[in-house]
């Protein structure tokens, strides 16, 4: 099993360029089942999580085809084609979707389309429970029969599904995304209140558009999805990764450098570009990047609190304790989405971090220094939190179960060694 080993102590500078969104690119690739036409999506990042998606989506009998790069065009990832012509098996079978939880993104659309889908109850990283009630009440509001069985979801909606008004009982990103692939091929108006607003939801639905659905709304809380008979092909873009860029930009204020995280508009960064401000980052925003550096000498204590968009990201919160750890004071950061995500503070914990857990709260006091240890990812977020305290650690962190980072971050030890990060994979046996 590969290893990272990090030295730190050295301050990042120069650029970074932002791979494809992985919560974007999930949906995306799903929405290729709604049509018999090819879909081809482009800036596609190059993650374990894309290769779990496409190895279900071609066991369903999707063909998948690689283009490669397309640098004419100004696209940093590679170029995929879906072709859900030749679409025969609805089963999307447990040993495939237990090693991810958006798996579970391909129920609405093979529903749609096929009126029948049989979906395993999906796996994932392990920060908490995340019912999957919301989505299977809402496609039952839209006429779906749907029942659990030996540990599937088996769904038919042989008259097709039809409109419906539905209110979600809280905002689900994987929910609102089932639901508008479902809701674009479905019979008459369906209207979804308490939407999640995710960019990601937003990009689903504009290339949902582009293949000739009808949606209005995008980007609010309520989504109006008028269902059309059939969707066509579409060529799309996938958007930049603002968890990707949020995350080395906390690499540049933490390590005292100074870096240009490019390829991605510093508008979809909402909050994460006001709480690194309040950290003490200067940032300077530019029309697809933004040049982060610290303003101050030290690094300013936080108050912050996880919500859906346009709140503070859940997918944040661990990267952002990793910069608490060498506040000048003390910080408090709550956890509202998940319950079990806080358990990258026992890894801290062991690179002399001072934080305590209070339910949803944690408490932390920052420290002059991190002292590098041997530590463990327990999930994707957690993994890279490792990563940032080793940058400033003294001495070398070993970060074991590196496979978490793999699942959302594309070359991580490549891309910080090119800014001057001393970093190396420890290939495993």
């Amino acid at each position: 099993m590969d290893k990272i080993k990090v030295t730190g102590g050295r301050p990042l500078h120069g650029r970074i360029d932002i791979g494809g969104a992985k919560n974007a690119a999930l949906p995306l690739m799903a929405a290729a089942l709604l049509t018999e036409e090819k879909l081809t999506l482009s800036n596609l990042p190059h993650l374990a999580d894309i290769a779990t998606m496409a190895h279900l989506l071609s066991h369903l009998g999707v063909a998948i085809s690689m283009d490669g790069s397309s640098p004419a065009e100004g696209h940093q990832g590679r170029v995929m084609g879906l072709d859900a012509k030749g679409v025969k098996d609805i089963v999307a079978p447990y040993d495939i979707v237990r090693r991810m939880r958006a798996s579970l993104v391909v129920l609405g659309p093979l529903l749609a389309r096929f009126g029948r889908a049989k979906v395993s109850l999906p796996g994932g990283c392990a920060i908490g429970t995340r019912p999957i009630d919301i989505h299977l009440k809402a496609l039952e509001a839209m006429g779906a029969q749907i029942t659990l069985d030996e540990g599937y979801v088996l769904a038919e909606a042989p008259k097709g599904l039809q409109g419906a008004e539905i209110t979600f009982p809280k905002v689900s990103v994987g929910a609102t995304e089932n639901l508008l692939m479902a809701a674009s091929l479905a019979n008459g108006t369906t209207i979804l209140h308490n939407s999640a607003r995710e960019p990601e939801v937003s990009d689903l639905a504009e290339c949902l558009v582009a293949m000739g659905a009808k949606i209005e709304g995008i980007g609010n809380s309520t989504l109006i999805i008028h269902g059309q008979k059939k969707l066509h092909g579409a060529d799309y873009k996938i958007i930049a990764d603002r968890i990707e860029a949020g995350t080395y930009a906390i690499a540049a204020l933490m390590t005292n450098g100074h870096l240009e995280i490019a390829g991605i508009s510093p508008s979809i960064l909402g909050v994460t570009l006001d709480a690194l401000r309040n950290s003490g980052a200067h940032i300077e925003e530019k029309t697809d990047s933004i040049i982060v550096s610290r303003k101050d000498k030290i690094i300013h204590p936080m108050e912050l609190t996880t919500d859906p968009y346009p709140g503070f990201a859940t997918d944040m919160q661990a990267q952002m304790m990793a910069l608490a750890t060498i506040a000048d004071g003390t910080s408090h950061i709550s956890e509202t989405i998940f319950e079990n995500r806080f358990m990258h503070v026992p890894e801290l914990l062991r690179m002399g971090a001072d934080i305590h857990i209070d339910g949803h709260t944690a408490t932390i006091h920052g420290v002059p220094k991190l002292k590098s240890a041997e530590v463990m990812a327990t999930d994707l977020r957690a993994s890279v939190s490792l990563v940032l305290a080793a940058l400033v650690a003294e001495g070398t962190t070993t970060l074991n179960r590196v496979y978490h980072i793999d699942r959302g971050y594309e070359r991580v030890e490549e891309k910080l060694k090119a800014v001057g990060a001393q970093i190396e994979r420890v290939r495993g046996s």
